[in-house]
């Protein structure tokens, strides 16, 4: 009994510290069940939370945005060029083949349908070889993580990264179908050779569209996708057929195609027909549509790309006139009087571009008469030499006689009339208000007697001009620069009169729109409309026009410049093979640094400018008629064909009077007896409201009509008998 006793006394004791022992045990276990797994769960979550938040910061429609080229078009609505942003052709997936679809899928991601955005089974299987191989040799992500990735700033190829992107790819299947994905990734993914999105590569490897793509083809590009550089079909032709045979072999495991078609697509030669892509032309007239555009967007705009820019650009005259250009300076350079480096000589510099060009140099504008759009335009020889653009704006130059017909128009305007006699003797010093001892001379050193004011602009006869410039007056003449558009600081200055001021040949070409135009000058452009990726219409051109001058002062002038072309400074453009109704005139500066020619048919107003970057004599009587118009005559020869040259008819009523070219009033019998009357059609509004005064005599039968109708109110704005002192030399 007792050893019962003292046994189960044992018993008694030792109960507590077993008890005490398994209760130890116990929260040791959830001590580290709490550390093992809880905390890091939590910790887990947490992560995932944070990411998860994070990725909804990213803005999926990015997703969409990808940059492509701005296709330029010209005025046809053919594509001309692109400019900026990614070669890329977005399409919708339905044009894309079905076979590059299966092949896609079954290189990148076999569970594209089946995953949610992550494909777990891809990663545990990357993961267990890249511990067994001991690196990071394969990746697991989706064609959505792939499309987060490429498409949004996620970061570097990080963990953090990875999470994140992961956190997309949920987010994106969420909130677009896979037919969205695909599409979206089958047109932002690169293929090498510059080549973005299927429908680019297509084209560029095998010249055909993406729809048409055969399963072979469809292979090698999908092959292309992990290494588009290095397996390149042009490049690499044998590394090519073997990605193409790896995707082949995986489409036939996955049962996307039998033994049969495997064995077929890779007996298969690469055959590579690649389609010259539409180039992004580096020209002046690209550089002008650049210039628009960047007044016209903003920066993302036209980064982003996928404009459709619609331009006045017509291809035929455009290569017509760089063409001529080039052909005519190089002619010049060959003449036995030019005595300056050429261009064939020139050697551009090791690093970066000369400022000038140290040889001659040309441009040209041509601007279609009934909207203003730009036809053509060159602003050099060698865009690849020189960036700098002689057409636009700042490459001023003085504009010399091709001012001219303005001051004879704005002179008609205030009752000069063309037979009006004016003196072609020199100059005497202080003959012209306010000029001092000015005194310019004719250009060939000539000097004539009295001669009807036609002949001072037919022939560009210096002196009849500033007496003409004089009867304009000097303030509407300088008013009148500007309203043309031909800058915002012309000088107040006797020597406008003969154009000794700076303007720029596309300004200068757009002010000679007034005389096809009946007084009204058009607005040069360039740029036509602006359709955004959507093909909606986000610009198109207001085609500006402004009444500058009379109609029928207008029509004077063009009469004039037409006996230009046939009896005047421009007759040679008929031993050049120009034989089309149409009216211009030569400008040349001092020394012969500037070389103009600006003329107009019933379409097309051309102008044409010669000369050095660096202002300097470019020969001996390098007139304008010799340097500039050959060209001219070239491209509006070509123009021709598409743009009619019609005869240039008035577009006001004409009336026969006698005038007297003494007065500029209506002849009398006594003006007959004198030798001064003459005969002319004038618009009705130019008519002389006035008779004769100066000679007596009867009134002819018009003259007694407007003697009894009475003077009107447009009078000349000073006295014709006390301008006579200017006209005939100071009243010599």
């Amino acid at each position: 009994m007792k050893l019962f006793a003292r046994t189960g006394a044992a018993k008694k004791s030792s109960t507590p510290k077993s008890k005490i022992a398994r209760k130890g045990s116990r929260r040791w276990r959830w001590v580290v069940a709490i550390f093992l797994v809880v905390i890091p769960s939590i910790v887990l979550a947490a992560v995932l939370a944070t990411y998860a938040i994070w990725a909804q910061t990213f803005d999926l429609k990015r997703l969409g945005t990808m940059p492509e080229r701005n296709t330029v078009f010209d005025v046809d609505g053919k594509i001309y060029s692109r400019l900026a942003g990614a070669n890329r052709l977005k399409i919708p997936l339905k044009q894309v083949s079905p076979w590059f679809i299966k092949a896609l899928i079954a290189r990148e991601d076999t569970r594209f349908y089946e995953h949610g955005g992550i494909d777990w089974r891809g990663v545990a299987r990357a993961l267990f070889r890249d511990v067994t191989s001991g690196s990071a040799k394969e990746g697991a992500s989706s064609i959505t993580q792939q499309l987060a990735r490429n498409s949004l700033p996620l970061g570097g190829r990080t963990i953090s990264r990875k999470l994140l992107e992961a956190m997309v790819a949920l987010r994106i299947e969420r909130n677009l179908t896979k037919d969205q994905i695909l599409e979206l990734y089958v047109n932002r993914i690169y293929f090498g050779s510059g080549c973005y999105g299927i429908e680019t590569a297509s084209q560029a490897y095998f010249g055909k569209d993406a729809s048409k793509l055969d399963l072979s083809e469809a292979a090698v590009l999908a092959g292309l996708i992990r290494s588009p550089n290095r397996f390149s079909p042009l490049k690499n032709p044998k590394g090519a057929i073997a990605q193409r045979n790896t995707v082949l072999h995986r489409m036939r495991e996955l049962e996307k195609i039998s033994a049969t078609q495997e064995s077929q697509a890779e007996h298969e030669k690469l055959n590579s027909h690649p389609r010259r892509l539409t180039l992004i032309q580096e020209n002046y007239a690209m550089d002008a549509v650049q210039r628009d555009l960047n007044l016209l967007l903003t920066q993302d705009q036209i980064d982003n790309g996928g404009l459709f820019i619609y331009t006045t650009l017509d291809p035929v005259v455009q290569k017509a006139a760089t063409d001529a250009v080039e052909k005519q300076l190089a002619k010049i350079e060959r003449e036995p009087g030019f005595h300056h480096p050429l261009k064939s000589q020139y050697r551009p510099p090791a690093e970066g571009e000369d400022n000038a060009m140290p040889y001659l140099e040309g441009a040209l504008v041509a601007i279609d008469n009934a909207s203003g759009g730009i036809r053509a335009l060159v602003g050099g020889r060698d865009y690849a030499q020189s960036k700098f653009n002689r057409a636009l704006p700042p490459a001023n130059r003085q504009i010399g006689s091709s001012f001219k017909p303005f001051v004879y128009t704005l002179a008609f305007m205030h009752g000069l009339l063309p037979g009006a006699a004016v003196s072609d003797g020199p100059i005497r010093p202080g003959e012209i208000q306010g000029a001092g001892n000015w005194s310019p001379g004719n250009s060939d050193g000539r000097y004539g007697g009295i001669q009807p004011v036609s002949y001072g602009l037919i022939h560009s006869r210096n002196t009849m001009s500033v007496r003409v410039g004089e009867f304009a007056g000097l303030d509407d003449t300088q008013k009148l620069g500007t309203t043309l558009g031909l800058g915002s600081e012309i000088p107040h200055g006797a020597a406008i009169y003969i154009g000794s001021f700076e303007s720029d040949l596309k300004d200068l070409t757009a002010a000679y729109t007034v005389f096809p135009n009946a007084g009204v000058r058009k607005q040069a452009y360039i740029i036509e409309r602006i359709d955004d990726q959507n093909h909606h219409p986000i610009y198109r051109a207001a085609h500006l026009s402004a009444p500058v001058l009379d109609p029928g002062a207008t029509w004077m002038t063009t009469q004039l410049m037409e006996q230009v072309m046939t009896r005047g400074t421009a007759a040679s453009s008929r031993s050049l093979g120009f034989k089309l109704p149409a009216a211009g005139k030569t400008g040349t500066t001092n020394d012969f640094k500037d070389a103009w020619f600006l003329g107009f048919t019933s379409s097309i107003t051309c102008g044409v400018w010669v000369g050095f970057d660096q202002p300097t004599t470019i020969m001996s009587h390098g007139y304008g008629a010799a340097l500039a118009l050959p060209i001219w005559t070239q491209v509006m020869n070509k123009a021709a064909a598409k743009y009619p040259a019609e005869p240039l008819e008035p577009t006001v009523t004409l009336q026969h009077v006698t005038v007297c070219s003494i007065s500029n009033a209506i002849a009398t019998s006594g003006c007959v007896a004198a030798g001064t009357a003459y005969d002319i059609n004038l618009p009705v509004t130019e008519v002389p409201r006035g008779i004769c005064q100066v000679h007596g005599g009867a009134p002819t039968q018009l003259g007694q009509r407007i003697e009894q109708l009475g003077r009107k109110v447009q009078q000349a704005p000073r006295s014709i008998i006390e301008s006579f002192k200017h006209f005939f030399g100071g009243g010599r």
